[in-house]
C-alpha cells in the first residue's frame, strides 16, 4: 500500500475516532441527565473509538509518520 493511501485512510479513521468521540459525549450527557451513571454503551464507543486510534497510528508508524497516540 503506497505512503499516500495509507495516510488518507488514517485521515478517515480520524474523523471516525472524531464522529465515535461525539456519540460517546451524547451518551454521557443523555446519563447525566437521568443521573444512571456511566453508561456501558458509552463504555463499548469508547473502546470502539481507541481502536480506531490505535488503527489510524499503526497507519502512520507504518509510512514513518507520527502520532499523538501511544502503542
Amino acid at each position: 500500500m503506497s505512503d499516500d493511501r495509507r495516510e488518507q485512510l488514517a485521515a478517515r479513521l480520524d474523523a471516525i475516532s472524531e464522529e465515535l468521540a461525539d456519540l460517546a459525549i451524547d451518551e454521557l450527557r443523555s446519563a447525566l441527565g437521568s443521573r444512571t451513571g456511566r453508561p456501558e454503551q458509552e463504555k463499548r464507543i469508547t473502546q470502539a473509538r481507541r481502536a480506531v486510534e490505535k488503527a489510524a497510528y499503526l497507519l502512520r508508524r507504518a509510512d514513518g509518520g507520527g502520532s499523538s497516540v501511544d502503542d
